[in-house]
């Protein structure tokens, strides 16, 4: 087993343009003859590596606290692509994700492993590479029921103009997850952990994502 952490630091971090970007405040210091090191945070729920809840876009959508656990935690898979992700693109992603996942619970079968659940590593997708969502492939994704679309920008679709590719993604009931890092990571299927910080009625969230080669 290896586990990758992809996420950001957060101090340190990618902000989308016009966010806060994370503080720091130092409020305890045992070096300063207190009990304990004591330390104070502040930022915005979308800096670097965090989830997008349906409401993100949509006031009737999903708040954080609202959304299932399953959405950000299974099996997942990892395809490379840079540019734009046509309608083409995200069909292929598709069918190569679900073929990977077939594979994959063959490989654990012949290994005896056993009785497996399904794979659906097709239902959480995560792009490696500088990538933009088209609303062309958003429609393929919102169209196949996926739960998870990840990718490495700090938004989905194009950063100038972001409301549509969420528009139709958050609509479907897609969670997004955003400012992963793949860089050390190969494509094929994994297991995903990306829950994010309990933020009760909020539109995101950060979280400490990780995938598991098993």
């Amino acid at each position: 087993m290896k586990i990758y952490d992809i996420s950001q630091e957060v101090f340190g971090c990618a902000v989308y343009p016009g966010d806060p970007s994370p503080e720091r405040r130092v409020l305890l210091k045992k070096s300063e003859g207190a009990v304990c090191n004591l330390t104070a945070i502040q930022m915005c729920a979308h800096n670097g590596t965090h989830v997008d809840a349906p409401y993100h876009f949509l006031d009737e959508g999903k708040k954080i606290d609202e959304v299932d656990l399953d959405k950000w935690v299974g099996y997942s898979y990892v395809a490379k692509h840079e540019g734009l992700i046509t309608e083409a693109d995200a069909v292929r992603i598709l069918a190569e994700a679900k073929r990977a996942g077939e594979a994959y619970q063959k490989a654990k079968a012949a290994a005896g492993c056993g009785e497996t659940d399904e794979i659906d590593a097709f239902r959480r997708i995560l792009i490696k590479g500088r990538a933009v969502v088209t609303e062309e492939a958003a429609k393929v994704f919102a169209a196949a029921g996926i739960f998870l679309f990840g990718n490495e920008s700090q938004t989905v679709g194009p950063e100038d103009a972001p409301m549509a590719v969420h528009l139709i993604l958050l609509g479907a009931d897609i969670t997004l997850l955003e400012g992963i890092r793949l860089a050390q990571v190969d494509e094929g299927v994994y297991l995903l952990n990306a829950a994010p910080i309990n933020l009760g009625g909020a539109d995101g969230a950060p979280c400490r994502a990780i995938l598991i080669s098993l």
